[in-house]
């Protein structure tokens, strides 16, 4: 068995942020060996997401047909999850088993649409994994899910809004933006 620097193939994915209006997602190619906790901190580094919190992949296993959870197995949430580390995305991935749901902070409930788009050859001289495209920054950690990031920017867009200056407060203090925030930003070298 290929180990992860040991590959022939990437998988292209399209990574969609669920339920954002304009839509917010990242196009990454992964090398095809990667486990889905592989891929998991691919879509947590291209998307900006800092990985507080846990996550989980839903998809159905091409094996049996039978929709499956893989993710950080946890006794608290009571259910059987595949363990990630254990789980390759080539098992699972293929042209006719295409798509997968990502879930990212169970409170906030941050879903994510997979889509294999492509599996190509490796290219020379490329470092994997690789975010090629996107569209609009990520949202705040801890601001409520879709839901609550629409409210924030309703508030940002309003300098006459109550919470304006709580948010932008709130905002600067998080260093991973510098003090400023701009929902429309993406930059495939960040």
């Amino acid at each position: 068995m290929a180990g992860k620097g040991q590959f022939d193939q990437v998988y292209q994915f399209k990574i969609a942020l669920k339920g954002a209006k304009p839509p917010i997602w990242r196009r990454i190619q992964v090398p095809e060996t990667y486990t889905f906790w592989d891929l998991h901190v691919a879509i947590q580094d291209a998307m900006g997401w800092r990985d507080y919190h846990l996550h989980e992949f839903e998809m159905t296993d091409p094996s049996t047909g039978l929709e499956v959870s893989i993710g950080s197995p946890d006794e608290e949430f009571g259910r059987g999850i595949l363990p990630e580390q254990k789980q390759k995305i080539n098992r699972y991935f293929s042209m006719d088993n295409r798509s997968a749901e990502y879930l990212y902070d169970f409170g906030d409930s941050w879903e994510h649409k997979i889509q294999l788009e492509k599996i190509l050859p490796r290219e020379k001289g490329v470092t994997y994994p690789v975010c090629i495209k996107g569209k609009r920054a990520c949202p705040p950690e801890d601001c409520g899910g879709i839901w609550g990031y629409e409210d924030l920017l309703e508030i940002l867009r309003d300098p006459d809004h109550e919470e304006h200056e709580e948010m932008l407060e709130w905002l600067s203090e998080d260093l991973w933006f510098d003090g400023a925030f701009d929902p429309e930003h993406f930059d495939t070298t960040e």
